[in-house]
């Protein structure tokens, strides 16, 4: 499975107009071509273009092309290259060694498992949460009651409640559980609010995919 490599080039923003354009006219030689690897997929957003490539060697060989390009129109310009961390969900330095074996994996998810219950406790929000929605208002609140007697944060709208857990694994396994003790509702594990706002603008809508009707 190719790796997710992404090009950040930076540039005044009618640098960066001029750069798509001669991207749009450029045609690459054979050994380039070899070297890229396929397609490379570019976008734009202000002051920087974005090019993703699916190897490192695919993605170096676009940030040489786009900076003989930006050479050529004398157009100052920074580049960066990261890789996808996949455990992290975000982008990395492409210097960053990746997670390879099962073992550092599991490694990884342990300690930012442990990070997220540390943000948590510190900040007193859940990054995680579970959402049900359950078959009537009754059920709701009887299920709201006995996990709040747990000392679990528990918010109820109508026949939905949202439970926040310190991490994913706290979200998993809370789920898990309450599929068994609340057999009609459908449940589901998801990073909070609070979490998503973090790269995304901020939404105080939850959204219940699937669930409402």
């Amino acid at each position: 499975m190719a790796d997710d490599w992404r090009l950040t080039a930076t540039a005044r923003s009618e640098g960066i107009g001029q750069l798509l354009q001669r991207l749009r006219e450029h045609q690459v030689e054979e050994d380039a071509r070899k070297r890229l690897g396929g397609t490379v997929a570019v976008s734009a957003d202000g002051d920087n273009v974005y090019a993703y490539a699916g190897s490192r060697t695919a993605i170096h060989e676009a940030e040489r092309i786009i900076t003989e390009l930006l050479r050529e129109r004398d157009i100052e310009a920074k580049t960066a290259i990261e890789r996808w961390h996949d455990l992290e969900q975000r982008w990395e330095d492409e210097d960053v060694p990746l997670p390879q074996t099962e073992a550092e994996r599991r490694a990884e998810h342990e300690r930012l498992g442990a990070e997220e219950s540390a943000e948590s406790l510190e900040t007193g929000r859940a990054l995680w949460e579970v959402r049900l929605e359950l078959p009537s208002h009754a059920e709701t609140r009887a299920l709201e009651q006995r996990l709040e007697k747990e000392g679990l944060p528990v918010t109820a709208l109508w026949t939905y409640l949202i439970v926040g857990a310190e991490n994913e694994d706290a979200a998993r396994a809370l789920a898990d559980r309450l599929r068994k003790e609340a057999p009609g509702a459908a449940v589901f594990a998801e990073p909070s609010i609070e979490m998503v706002a973090e790269s995304q603008p901020a939404n105080p809508f939850a959204i219940f995919g699937g669930l409402a009707s």
